[in-house]
């Protein structure tokens, strides 16, 4: 690590009253949870099955249709 951050993570961690090593622990902790969720999200999104826009032998339907909200 180099010095200027170790000075500054020292400091860091005395205003909160904790030590270097839990600090770091927290941050690696977000991290993790945060590509965890991602991960999440994207297992969900690549899961679901695409659905037809149309029946067979049936038109498309309109572009205001489909993006009706």
């Amino acid at each position: 690590m180099e010095e200027e951050v170790a000075h500054w993570a020292k400091v860091e961690a005395a205003k909160t009253n904790t030590s270097v090593s839990r600090m770091l622990g927290t941050v690696l902790k977000k991290q993790m949870d945060s590509e965890r969720h991602y991960q999440q999200a994207q297992d969900r999104f690549f899961s679901r099955t695409a659905r037809p826009l149309k029946q067979i032998d049936q038109p498309y339907p309109s572009r205001e249709s489909v993006y009706d909200r």
